[in-house]
């Protein structure tokens, strides 16, 4: 089964798997020891809809088909640390719930 990234920004937008997804892992994002984000690695079973529930307004239903995927847990792990990756700059993930 292959598996998607979901982002959420605190204040800005967050977002909720659909039916057929499973969630496996979360990770906080801290940027200068701010958090910025918070990402969740789900497994997919079945094309569904993400929904992208905006804090100020829409919500809008995204279809997994446009959401890169990734053949294993370890290659969305990679994908995710180098999304993330600054040079030097302090930059931290930590695992958080999957919920």
């Amino acid at each position: 089964m292959p598996y998607v990234i979901l982002t959420s920004k605190p204040g800005q937008f967050h977002t909720e798997p659909g039916p057929g997804m499973r969630p496996v892992e979360g990770w906080d994002y801290f940027f200068c020891g701010r958090m910025r984000a918070h990402f969740l690695i789900a497994e997919l079973d079945r094309p569904t809809k993400v929904r992208v529930v905006d804090e100020e307004g829409p919500i809008n239903p995204v279809p997994s088909k446009f959401l890169p995927s990734f053949e294993s847990l370890e290659a969305a792990r990679a994908e995710l640390r180098s999304l993330v990756s600054f040079g030097s700059m302090p930059v931290e993930l930590r695992p958080a719930a999957a919920a």
